[in-house]
């Protein structure tokens, strides 16, 4: 089993690209102050690496 990473959304994505917007909707990321577990997947960190300027990682 992979592990996982715990994301929190600190930044809004108003103003931002659509695509920026898409990429926090595909993590579950919609509210501010949001907390998601993802597993640690390629894909999902080349999605983190899009908006890391608005998320956090724990």
């Amino acid at each position: 089993m992979a592990d996982t990473i715990r994301l929190t959304l600190v930044k809004s994505g108003i103003g931002k690209n659509k695509k920026i917007r898409q990429t926090l909707r595909g993590l579950g990321l919609a509210k501010l102050n949001k907390t998601v577990e993802l597993e640690n997947t390629p894909a999902i960190r080349g999605m983190i690496e899009k908006v890391s300027f608005l998320v956090k990682i724990d």
